[in-house]
């Protein structure tokens, strides 16, 4: 039973420990809620920081997942820009950066994860920007803004989500965009070679340069200011400015210090959580970014047992699930993973999860040239994951799917004659 003198701290300023405090409240917990972030922004959303925000399109504020208001309205205690350096499990406390201590009695690590950075001379240059916080996106938009006024060029370092959606904003501000890419497609991890094409297609047309197959080996510049980027393969790029956008790794420094499981980093790495998303400490939960989730009834044609998923809809609903699972509610978090993104005039769903390796058929129904089509991605017949762009209202479908783990009838599957809510019945 939980009752008014417990302690339930959030180490985590993002959306999933918003999320978590939110329903903590919404839940009936009368008990101390202490949400500890490193930043001093309140707790914000990610996407928009490449999308929406990024492009202009959206104000500062609406970014934030509550008001700063709503925290003191629903006695949520905030430690903003504040570093938690360690966690004592024998003596249920987190320590602080400026050395005072938190005691708990339930803790969720909702650390997220951090940009990977590029590990070649130039990098110190002030032209080398990341993207994961709102301070990064405030900057990268000026810069952007600069880039196209001036028809400045910024050379982007991965052909990701993050990489392709800074590469969209900053042919809307008019800048010159070249990405440097390690594999032969755009999006080759998640999309694999079959369906990337189309999304290299897509930016080209809008005046984007691709250099595929090589890294970036040096950023060059003068009086600290960014003039060129070379490439393994012995080129030279014109460069004002240089994004990192070459994944992201997860914050688990304070969980492995704290003797918690981890995840294998084929498995995405990440804090080891069961089906209720608890770690190896009954008293200790995660949610977000940094959680390594077990693979639960979406997964019967997958070899892997857990996937760490890097999204939105992950923290939005894995903070809440959290939260019931410290209230001691029965919780199995087995939602599939599902992300959106928006680049020029396309926009796409993607649920499921089937890296390059994992899968031995894409069937697309639609027209990919055309840009509106749903592609699967299928093992032995099984759904493993679905992407529809410019075709909206089919995601219940595609997770249906996926969740039912049967055989397909792969001409039906196919034809965009045959209704998705009939298929797999």
């Amino acid at each position: 039973m939980v009752d008014a003198h417990q302690t339930f701290v959030i180490v985590g300023g993002g959306l999933a420990g918003a999320k978590a405090a939110e329903t903590l409240r919404a839940e009936g917990f009368t008990g101390r809620v202490i949400l500890i972030g490193d930043e001093l922004d309140h707790p914000y959303e990610r996407p928009p920081l490449s999308k929406g925000y990024l492009v202009g399109k959206d104000d500062r504020e609406s970014v934030f997942v509550h008001e700063r208001a709503w925290y003191a309205q629903a006695d949520v205690e905030l430690h903003l820009g504040q570093t938690v350096t360690a966690v004592d499990r024998d003596d249920h406390c987190v320590h602080l950066g400026d050395g005072a201590s938190v005691r708990y009695d339930k803790l969720l690590l909702a650390t997220g994860a951090e940009p990977r950075r590029l590990d070649i001379p130039g990098t110190d240059l002030a032209g080398v920007h990341h993207l994961r916080r709102l301070a990064h996106a405030e900057r990268l938009r000026q810069t952007l803004v600069a880039l196209g006024r001036d028809n400045g060029h910024l050379v982007i370092a991965g052909a990701g989500w993050i990489g392709l959606e800074v590469a969209a904003a900053a042919r809307g501000y008019g800048a010159e965009v070249t990405v440097i890419e390690a594999q032969a497609t755009p999006l080759h991890q998640v999309v694999g070679p079959e369906l990337g094409q189309v999304f290299a297609e897509v930016h080209q047309e809008h005046g984007v340069r691709f250099h595929f197959g090589a890294r970036l080996t040096e950023i060059t510049g003068q009086d600290g200011m960014v003039l060129a980027v070379r490439t393994d393969d012995g080129e030279e790029h014109p460069a004002h400015d240089v994004l990192a956008a070459i994944g992201a790794a997860p914050r688990t420094a304070l969980a492995e210090a704290a003797g918690l499981t981890l995840a294998a980093r084929e498995q995405g790495g990440g804090i080891a959580v069961d089906a209720a998303l608890r770690t190896s400490d009954p008293d200790v939960f995660a949610a977000g970014d940094v959680a390594a989730l077990p693979v639960t009834g979406w997964g019967a044609a997958l070899s892997a047992s857990r996937v760490r998923v890097e999204h939105w809809a992950n923290a939005l609903n894995g903070g809440p699930a959290a939260a019931r699972a410290m209230l001691g509610q029965d919780v199995t978090y087995d939602r599939i993973p599902y992300f959106f993104s928006d680049q020029y005039d396309l926009g796409l769903e993607y649920s499921g999860w089937a890296p390059p390796g994992t899968y031995d058929q894409v069937v697309v129904r639609g027209d990919a040239g055309k840009r509106e089509f749903v592609a699967f991605w299928l093992k032995d017949r099984r759904v493993l994951a679905g992407m529809n762009v410019n075709v909206w209202d089919v995601t219940g479908d595609i997770q249906r799917l996926i969740r039912s783990g049967a055989p397909q009838d792969l001409d039906a599957l196919a034809d965009p004659g045959v209704p998705l809510s009939t298929l797999g019945i």
